[in-house]
This record gives C-alpha cells, sequence and structure tokens, in this order.
C-alpha cells in the first residue's frame, strides 16, 4: 500500500524460478549419466547460489523493515515461514514414517534438534533456518544499530564455513576438529540458521538500501566473472577433498550479491505467479522425486537402461515436470483468489501527514481524456515536480499500466530517477539541461529538449548518440528556437550526434477564452505549423508533433498532433476553480490530502495561542494541534482562518499562524474530537469536501503551486 518509491522486482522473480530448478538439480544429479564433473558443476557448485539467493531476497524485502519498524515487522516473516514449515513437515510425515524416522532410538531429542536446527525433512532446513537467521539479523541490529552486524554475520558464516566445504583444514587441527564435533552432536550440518543464514539475509537488506544499478550488462559481466572464480574454487575444494558438505565457499557472499544486483537492474514487470510457482517446486520435489521412481518402477523402467531412471538427464526433467504440474493448482487459486480492495489507511497508524493517491481516479481521468483526443493523438502523461505532488513513480507505473507509453518532466534528474524506478516508456526532458551531463541523458534513454540552436550545437558536441525534440518559440518568447527561423532549425539535421524526433511548442495563454487571448493562442498554433510545414517541404523529418498542454487540449481541441500533453487535467484539476474550458470532461481529483490532531488545547478567554498570540480566544475554546505546517507545503499564507480543515466531517478554520511543523485549527464547535483524529485539509470527509482549487484560491495560488509544493515529509499512499 505505501506510496514510497517501488522498484520494479521482475529480475528476482524469473530467477526465484531458476533457483527452485537448481536445487531440484541437487538432488537429482542431471548430467551423472554423461559427465560426473560436470553434474559437480551443477549440483554441488552453481546450485548453491540457489538457496543463498532465496535468504538474500528475503532480506531484501525484511531488513529494511526492521531497521524501520524494529521487532515489529519480524513478527510477520515469521510467521509465513513457520505455517509453511508446519504445512511442509505434515506433507513428508508419511515419507518420514516409511523411511523409520519415527522408529529411531532418542526420538523426541532427535525430532527438537530437527524441528529447530536440520529440518524434518532433507530439504526443509531452509525454514527453522530463516527463522533463526532473522531472529540473529533482528537482535544484531537492535544491539549494534547496525554497525555491528555485518561482521559479526561474517565471522559466523567463516565458522560455518571451516564446518563445511573446509572441514578438511578443520580436521587438520586436533582441538578444533574436536570443537566442531561437538558442534555437530546438536546439528548436522553448519549450513544453517547459525551460521548460514544471516549473512546472506544481511547482504539482501544493505541491497535493498543501495540504489538500482543502471546498467544490466555491465552487471551480468561482474557477476559472471565472480561466478567464475566460484567454480574455480569449488574445483579446487573437490581436488583437495576438504569438503565435509559443499554448501558454503569464500565467493559465494561475492556471487550472490552481484546476482541480485544484476537482477535489480533487468527492467522486468514483477511477475508474482513466478514466486508461487518456485515455492511450491522448492517444497514438493521430493515428493515427485518420489512419484517418479514409483512410476518408474510400475512401468519397469528401473533397470539402468530405464527411460526415467537410466538416463539421469530425463529423470531430472520428469521431476521438473512433475513438481510444476503440482504446482498448476495454486497458480490457479492464485489467479482467482480476489484481491481485497486496499484500506484506507488507520488514523491511529498513518504517518504524521499524508497524501492518499486515488487509482482508480486516475485511472478514470486516463479514459476520460483519451475520449476527447484526435485520431491518432496518444497522451504524454506530464509528470514533472514529482507528478505535480503525486509522487511521479506511482503516477507512471499507473499511467503504463493503462497504455502511457510518454512521459515529460522538467529535469534530466527526474527522468534519472523514473528511469532507476523502472520506468521503460520515452521520458522527455522540458527543460534544460547542461550539455555536460550528455553522456547521462544517453546513459538512460532520456529525450532533451533543444532549446535553442547554439544549445544543439553543444549537445552534439558531447559526442554521444542524442534523441531529441526541437523546441519552437512561437510567442512564448521563453524557451525555443524562433519559429521562423527555418535556415537555423534545418541546420541542426546536420548534428551528427543528434536524433531529432520530435517539434514542439508551448502555448502561452491558452488558459483562458477572452478574446486577446484567443487570438493569440491561435496565431501560435498557425505559427507552429507553419514551421512545421517548412521543414517537411524541405524534405526534413519533423518526427512527433505536440502543441497541447492540459488547457491547449481542453480549450483547443482537435488540433492534428501526435501527442497532447496533459499535466494538471491529469489529476482531476484545473490550475483555477472558476476557469471555463470548451471541453469539461468528467475528471476526478486524484490527491486528498490528511493529517492528524496530535494535542488538543482548552484556551480560556482572552488567551493567546501560537506564534506571536496571532489566534486570541473570544470565547472558552478547544485548538487542536495537526501535525502539518507549512514545511510540508501546507500554505502559511491561510494563517489567521483565512484556510479551513475538515474534522470528524465538519469544517474548522485554521486558528493564528501556520508553523513549520504544525498548526492549530478552532474546533470548538466539534464535538467529541480526539487524538489522533483525522483532519482532512484536502478530499472529502462525511459529506463535505475540500478542493485543491479552492485551497488555492484561498492562498491566492494556482492548484499546480499548492500540489507540487507539497514536501516529502508528506507521504504518499496509493488507495
Amino acid at each position: 500500500m505505501s506510496g514510497g518509491r517501488r522498484t520494479r522486482y521482475g529480475g528476482l522473480d524469473l530467477f526465484r524460478v531458476a533457483a527452485a530448478l537448481l536445487v531440484v538439480a541437487n538432488h537429482t544429479g542431471p548430467l551423472l549419466s554423461f559427465n560426473g564433473t560436470a553434474n559437480y558443476l551443477i549440483t554441488d557448485i552453481l546450485a548453491r547460489l540457489a538457496v543463498p539467493f532465496f535468504f538474500a531476497v528475503s532480506g531484501f524485502f525484511l531488513v529494511p523493515k526492521l531497521t524501520e519498524q524494529g521487532r515489529s515487522a519480524l513478527w510477520p516473516f515469521m510467521r509465513k515461514c513457520l505455517l509453511l514449515y508446519g504445512v511442509s513437515t505434515l506433507l513428508y510425515l508419511p515419507l518420514m514414517a516409511r523411511n523409520g524416522y519415527f522408529g529411531q532410538p532418542g526420538l523426541a531429542l532427535n525430532l527438537l534438534r530437527d524441528l529447530v536446527l536440520n529440518g524434518t525433512f532433507y530439504h526443509l532446513w531452509y525454514f527453522p533456518a530463516a527463522v533463526l537467521g532473522s531472529c540473529i539479523v533482528a537482535a544484531l541490529l537492535r544491539a549494534g544499530k547496525g554497525t555491528a552486524a555485518l561482521p559479526v554475520c561474517a565471522v559466523l558464516y567463516v565458522l560455518g564455513l571451516l564446518g563445511d566445504s573446509y572441514y578438511g583444514l578443520t580436521a587438520a587441527l586436533p582441538p578444533l576438529k574436536a570443537v566442531y564435533e561437538a558442534l555437530f552432536l546438536g546439528f548436522d550440518y553448519t549450513r544453517n540458521g547459525l551460521f548460514f543464514a544471516p549473512l546472506f539475509l544481511l547482504l539482501g537488506g544493505l541491497l535493498a538500501r543501495r540504489p538500482e544499478p543502471a546498467r544490466p550488462g555491465r552487471c551480468a559481466a561482474r557477476f559472471s566473472a565472480a561466478l567464475a572464480l566460484l567454480i574455480a574454487e569449488g574445483l579446487l575444494v573437490r581436488g583437495f577433498s576438504l569438503a565435509r558438505h559443499d554448501s558454503m565457499y569464500l565467493l559465494l557472499p561475492l556471487c550472490v550479491w552481484l546476482l541480485v544486483q544484476w537482477l535489480r537492474a533487468l527492467k522486468v514487470k514483477p511477475l508474482p505467479a513466478l514466486r508461487t510457482l518456485s515455492t511450491v517446486v522448492y517444497v514438493v520435489h521430493p515428493l515427485c522425486i518420489v512419484g517418479v521412481r514409483g512410476v518408474g518402477k510400475a512401468l519397469g523402467l528401473l533397470a539402468e537402461s530405464g527411460f526415467l531412471l537410466g538416463n539421469s538427464l530425463v529423470h531430472y526433467l520428469a521431476v521438473v515436470a512433475a513438481s510444476c504440474l503440482t504446482a498448476l493448482p495454486f497458480l490457479f487459486w492464485r489467479r482467482r483468489r480476489p484481491k481485497p480492495p486496499a484500506p484506507p489507511p488507520d488514523p491511529q497508524t498513518a504517518p504524521r501527514a499524508w497524501a492518499e493517491i486515488d487509482m482508480a481516479a486516475l485511472k478514470h481521468n486516463i479514459s476520460a481524456l483519451r475520449q476527447h483526443l484526435p485520431r491518432d493523438c496518444r497522451l504524454m502523461a506530464v509528470v514533472k515536480a514529482n507528478a505535480y505532488g503525486h509522487d511521479d513513480g506511482l503516477v507512471c507505473r499507473a499511467c503504463e499500466a493503462q497504455g502511457v507509453d510518454a512521459f515529460a518532466v522538467a529535469t534530466a534528474d527526474e527522468g534519472v530517477r523514473l528511469r532507476l524506478e523502472g520506468v521503460r516508456g520515452d521520458i522527455l526532458v522540458l527543460g534544460w539541461t547542461d550539455p555536460a551531463q550528455a553522456p547521462l541523458l544517453s546513459r538512460h534513454d532520456l529525450i532533451q529538449t533543444v532549446v535553442s540552436a547554439d544549445y544543439a550545437c553543444r549537445l552534439d558536441a558531447a559526442n554521444v548518440p542524442l534523441r531529441v525534440h526541437l523546441k519552437l518559440d512561437t510567442g512564448m518568447h521563453r524557451l525555443g528556437i524562433p519559429w521562423d527561423d527555418a535556415d537555423h532549425i534545418a541546420g541542426l539535421y546536420a548534428c551528427q550526434h543528434l536524433r531529432i524526433e520530435g517539434l514542439f511548442t508551448h502555448l502561452a495563454a491558452a488558459e483562458t477564452l477572452d478574446g486577446a487571448d484567443e487570438a493569440r493562442t491561435e496565431e501560435q498554433i498557425r505559427r507552429f505549423y507553419r514551421g512545421a510545414e517548412e521543414l517537411q517541404r524541405r524534405g526534413l523529418p519533423t518526427g512527433k508533433l505536440h502543441i497541447q498542454s492540459s488547457y491547449g487540449m481542453l480549450n483547443y481541441p482537435g488540433l492534428p498532433c501526435d501527442y497532447a500533453r496533459v499535466g494538471i487535467a491529469l489529476y482531476g484539476l484545473l490550475s483555477s476553480p472558476g476557469d471555463r474550458t470548451r471541453l469539461t470532461p468528467d475528471l476526478r481529483p486524484v490527491l486528498s490530502l490528511r493529517a492528524r490532531v496530535a494535542e488538543l488545547r482548552d484556551i480560556a478567554a482572552g488567551d493567546t495561542a501560537g506564534y506571536d498570540g496571532a489566534f486570541t480566544a473570544r470565547r472558552p475554546s478547544r485548538v487542536a494541534v495537526v501535525s502539518i505546517g507549512y514545511g510540508d507545503g501546507y500554505p502559511r499564507a491561510l494563517s489567521g482562518g483565512r484556510g479551513v480543515v475538515l474534522v470528524r466531517g465538519q469544517h474548522a478554520p485554521v486558528a493564528g499562524l501556520i508553523c513549520m511543523d504544525q498548526m492549530l485549527v478552532d474546533v470548538t464547535d466539534i464535538p467529541g474530537v480526539a487524538e489522533g483524529d483525522t483532519v482532512t485539509l484536502i478530499g472529502r470527509d462525511g459529506s463535505n469536501e475540500i478542493t485543491a482549487g479552492q485551497l488555492a484560491r484561498a492562498a491566492d495560488t494556482i492548484t499546480n503551486e499548492l500540489l507540487c509544493r507539497l514536501g516529502p515529509r508528506v507521504e504518499r499512499i496509493a488507495v
């Protein structure tokens, strides 16, 4: 539900399946019929990436929550692991009984040891390891505030390493060997929740704090180099017969780190079905191994020359197929399971100030605006200034889901941030970018606006390929090349490194239908098309044409363009509530702004409150301290009763001066107000509503400015 910025994790989802198949390979030996060394490479080296990858992905999502929320974030993760562990254990009880598990001496002690450390079946050790490892990481983060966690986890891993792949060195030292032999009385392997899991959980959490890599190819090359070294290490361990159990290698943490970085760099949409598939395959594949062998026995295919069991690769593929088929009902159930609507934020647990972003309203607005576009004209969503305060990453992902594939930003930094968040459509930078940043534009596939002929030459001199749109100045007299300077414009097509893909202008007075403004706008439109026609007459491609912003689209519909650059209208608003437009699509406000009552104060008649005593109680009054201020973007101009909020569905005026972090509102006439109550500054509460336009008018500004000023302390929450 978070309105924070999210990255696409499709690459991680894809490798979950690969990791599950590697685990199956580890337990079936797919190349044993062909070459023992090749099989060792797959099952005892490459397949060792699988489980630490699973731990790292768990840590990727868990550790940041532990850092922010403390131990309260631990229980949901443990509950999920324990539930899966319990169901899996019940599933394998018949096999355990068949294998004589419950007839062994010392059953009670062995069962306790297996439940806590070893796993009740050979592959189920992952679940108790995840639980124990997460508890260790949580304790280290709490005790050392993160500074000591990594060294401690690294030491634990090295200790485990000496009881695993490098046990041959340990066994050469009798005192050390005796210590490990004592340890092995408590557990079978050191690849467990004490030595193995904590490091990979923590590495995943550290990766979550790093920016998403921008170059998948470079990440893949680094991972490949580390993997080659891991293979070399594994072959050395085998050559010198060092391993007691070959699950832990010195280079394994580095490989997992680089693997996850590479997968994060892949711009792939989330694939939640693959998470279900990989989990089911991991849990059920030993049952499928037994099932495949049972089929082979029933069909008389158990001999070495048998089709199912005589060929190890066929056996592996049969187990994979059986495991995937077993997962199908779970995938179908997951797909058919109804998704509950996102609940509204709980006033008692919501942040101090938050903006609710209505995704259904945004989707509706996209559809409503499209109905008024000319044929072959598409929306270009303007998401500059953090999507007018709505959270640009959140808005872009919603737009892409509705088929919008072109976006406009103000700066290169805004475009780069969207790329790092996984936005894949065209991104046009409307403003000036320092030519020294041309490599940044090229690397992130941003389209730069050419604002003058001289600027084009400076961009070209950077010697990197750039996609550009030319901006014509048709009367705004801000940025752009004079529309009638055809020779200079045509000369830009000779720039070797600039690929001109579009031509546009900006209308200066499209907001009003005043006679003089209409004439000025219509002249701009004529100039733009005359400039475009002159270039086309010279045989020069103009690329995508776009001239309309929100008001251009609403007041001058039907213009033959490739894009309509829609900003404020996309968010369900006009710049001023009284504006008249020729088109009046059914638009719905997307953003609601809310805060909380932090405290209540009773003020005697004649007493003052707030800075400079700006509020004087004319009667015994009750004021509520509200957890938002001008530091969050709520205008200070609304002080002294110019601003009004909703508390319990009723209007309450702002009392005194608005502070940086909070403000006072007079709730004397509203019964029952309590600490923690929701305060609505923009939006609906009960039968009453405060619109962004009303608030902007009271603050003597426009909705564009009002929303853009909402700061990062206001958490965006998708609803």
